[in-house]
């Protein structure tokens, strides 16, 4: 690799990691292009030349939150033997990391980057399918086992991801009045979940 290419990845990253910075510390109003700019140190022009845009780098920052968030649970996943074993991995996983990343797991549950731009959106999209194609792989031979009442997979996936995620949005909007212990959720919800899940 060329000097010229390790100092274009290595203003990728700053830009990337102050982002996430600054969407952690400054919130949806505060996350703009010109505090990127001041905090990272990067001009605008060199922005613009890596990203293309505000949401080129918005986008390419909930991919790569969404790709280590899939990365973990999907470790997680292949480590499970049974179809409970597995439930409890990535419940227990998809928690873990929102404790242990909660920066980026803010990025993802709260930003306001749902509503991505059309010329990105299929990237973005792209960034969770490993997830779900995983969870769905590894539990279509359960299903045809018996070991898990037969639903249509989405409904499978949904059951899964579904109560974790929305525990860890509500656990990084902590609010006065919610006391939510996400170790306690991560030792109560894997049961509740393979209760809805078990085919006996």
């Amino acid at each position: 690799m060329s000097p010229k290419q390790q100092r274009g990845e290595a203003t990728v990253e700053r830009l990337l990691t102050t982002a996430l910075r600054v969407y952690a510390e400054s919130g949806r109003q505060g996350f703009t292009v010109n505090a990127v700019s001041a905090a990272s140190g990067v001009s605008l022009g060199s922005l613009y030349h890596h990203f293309g845009s505000f949401d080129g780098l918005a986008a390419a920052l909930y991919v790569r939150c969404t790709e280590q968030l899939c990365g973990q649970v999907v470790a997680a996943l292949t480590r499970a033997r049974t179809a409970r074993t597995g439930v409890r991995a990535v419940i227990t996983a998809y928690l873990r990391f929102t404790e242990e990343h909660p920066d980026a797991a803010l990025f993802l549950h709260a930003s306001a980057y749902s509503g991505c731009p059309t010329a990105r959106a299929d990237r973005v999209r792209e960034a969770g399918e490993p997830l779900l194609a995983a969870v769905g792989a590894w539990m279509r031979p359960r299903v045809e086992a018996g070991e898990i009442a037969p639903l249509p997979g989405p409904v499978v996936e949904a059951l899964i991801i579904g109560p974790a995620a929305e525990t860890a949005r509500r656990w990084l909007a902590r609010t006065h009045d919610d006391d939510l212990d996400l170790a306690e959720a991560a030792r109560v919800l894997p049961d509740r979940v393979w209760r809805s899940l078990s085919a006996e």
